[in-house]
Formats: structure tokens, sequence, C-alpha cells
């Protein structure tokens, strides 16, 4: 009987301290992040990167996200709405990180597109097709040039200016700063560098409504 009371004992020690130590893990990542996004902010925002809302806003959605990462396609319309519900408090900062094979090539149309004005209408796009060319069991990057003229681009321009160097460079940049923010997923946001500990849909609202009830008293 005291053996299986000592088991139990154990197993029940075991479990604390495994919340415990959870616990202070997220806490010091949290606070870490917190240090960068007061002394290194660079690090979140370039000037080169895509954003939506407000310029003015107070409130600061990094996305580090992979045109062909399934969970980041999920994620676009709740974002776009968040964007609407707190419009002219909230603006989105897109960054990428290319985990998936096809990504790099994805985010070059992507970033030829922008030269057009034609961005957020060619990210539509690529996530609405995304089941058919990012199938990650039988992948089809071709198919996106048979989607894309739904964003209404100049796709001769789109091959010319997917080759500009300066995409590749601003990309080796974003994969960098991923890198030192322990980027190790997609999508992974910060709100005004705070990083998003508990992935979710209602934990990046409730993080958001906290920064914008903060900033805007």
């Amino acid at each position: 009987m005291n053996k299986k009371i000592a088991i139990s004992l154990l197993v029940v020690t075991s479990v604390l301290v495994f919340i415990v130590s959870k616990y202070f893990y997220d806490r010091n990542k949290a606070e870490k992040m917190n240090f960068l996004s007061s002394t290194q902010s660079e690090l979140f925002v370039k000037p080169y990167s895509p954003t939506l809302g407000d310029k003015n806003a107070k409130v600061i959605l990094v996305e580090f996200l992979d045109p062909e990462c399934e969970s980041c396609r999920k994620f676009y319309p709740y974002v776009k709405n968040l964007l609407e519900k707190y419009k002219g408090k909230l603006r989105l900062v897109v960054r990428y990180v290319p985990f998936h094979k096809n990504s790099t090539n994805a985010v070059k149309i992507l970033e030829a597109a922008r030269k057009q004005g034609k961005y957020w209408e060619a990210m539509a796009i690529l996530f609405y097709y995304q089941p058919a060319w990012g199938n990650h069991h039988n992948p089809q990057p071709e198919k996106i040039w048979d989607f894309l003229p739904q964003a209404k681009v100049d796709i001769a321009k789109i091959k010319r200016d997917m080759e500009s160097p300066e995409i590749m460079i601003n990309l080796n940049q974003d994969i960098a700063d991923a890198k030192t923010l322990k980027v190790r997923a997609t999508p992974t946001f910060f709100v005004n560098g705070k990083p998003l500990v508990k992935f979710g849909y209602q934990y990046l609202e409730d993080l958001i409504k906290q920064e914008i009830d903060k900033n805007y008293k």
C-alpha cells in the first residue's frame, strides 16, 4: 500500500513539476521577446514589408507566414476580419519564412505582384487555391500561373519582376530575423513585439485586444 502511495505521489509531483516548468518557460519566453520589442524593434518591422491597415495604428500585428502553409491559409480570413474589427487601431505587417518546398517561388510571385499594386489580391488567390498548387502530397506549383490571372495582374511582368535580386535580399533578411526570434513554425504572430505564446484564434484576438486597451485608453 505504501509503495502504491509513493508511486502516486511521484506521478503527481512529476506532473506538477512539468506544469510549473512550462509556466516559467512560457513566461521567460514572453519576457525575452518583450525585451526585444523595446530594444530591437527593427527585428519585427522592416521598411520593405507588406502592410495592411492604418499606418498610424498603435497596435502592430506582425505575422511570419509561408504561402504554402495550411495553417497560414486558415488564419488568413480571420486576420482580415480582425483588421476590419479593429480598423484604425490595428496594422498588419507581413514577414516571410519559407519552410515549404515551393514557398520561395510563391513569395517571389507575391512580391512581383506588389510592384503592380496587386499584392493582397495575389495573396488571396494563392491561399484560395493552395490545396491545388501546394498540396504537400502532390504539389503542383505550376498551377499558380493558371489561377493568378484572377488577380488581374500582368503575368509576363510578374515573371520578369520576380527575378529581382532585391526580393531575395529582403527574404533572406526575413529568414535571419525569424531565426533570431526563434520562429520555428508558421504562422507565428507578434503583437507590439509580444509573442503569441498560446496558439489559437481567440488567444490572438485576446492579445490584440489587450494591446488596444493599453494604447487606446
